[in-house]
């Protein structure tokens, strides 16, 4: 089985909810390989917080940074370099999500990009897509540079309201990849999870 990458075309998309609502539906293990910042609310405590069967696994982060930047200054500033000989997936049995950090392009260090990571792993992408004003070209550049990498794509998840001129530009370009929209809410809880699973 290869591991599900959940990556977004910009920071704060949804990665998490995404991550969770996989997480529930496949009964799979989480795995967050980069945290920065908010170490006591980390992404890895909220799907725990969200992920109600008890087949999960959560494994520990990699590289656990304390300023809520990118990863490469947050490093930076914790005095430490990311170096991706260090990051192994975890050895499981089960499917393992993996959630990234922002987009495919957030350096880690001074060489290597999230995509980078991607691709050591051999993973599927799940693409998150909320649709606003440049959402269509940060979209269409995130396909186009996971198929010039040769990254396979298993499906794009618009969450939030559907723009269906935005989703028409991207199904034209996407060509055969599945769609799905998962509506926005104020709440994400365990409920909202299971309704989406």
């Amino acid at each position: 089985m290869r591991p599900i990458f959940v990556t977004a075309i910009d920071t704060g998309i949804g990665k998490t909810v995404v991550s969770a609502i996989l997480v529930e539906r496949l009964k799979a293990d989480y795995w967050k390989p980069i945290q920065s910042g908010d170490l006591d609310n980390s992404d890895t405590q909220t799907v725990k917080r969200l992920v109600t069967n008890p087949a999960t696994v959560f494994h520990p982060e990699a590289y656990r940074l304390t300023q809520p930047f990118s990863p490469h200054k947050s490093a930076e500033l914790d005095g430490i370099s990311i170096d991706l000989n260090n990051i192994k997936v975890p050895e499981t049995p089960n499917q393992l999500v993996i959630e990234g950090a922002g987009g495919l392009m957030v350096p880690l260090n001074d060489k290597h990009f999230i995509i980078d990571l991607i691709q050591k792993f051999e993973a599927e992408v799940v693409l998150v897509v909320r649709h606003y004003l440049g959402s269509i070209n940060h979209t269409l550049l995130s396909l186009s540079i996971l198929q010039q990498r040769g990254i396979p794509v298993s499906s794009i998840v618009i969450l939030g309201e559907n723009d269906l001129y935005s989703e028409k530009a991207i199904r034209n370009f996407a060509g055969d990849i599945k769609f799905e929209t998962i509506p926005l809410t104020d709440h994400v809880d365990r409920a909202f999870i299971l309704r989406h699973c």
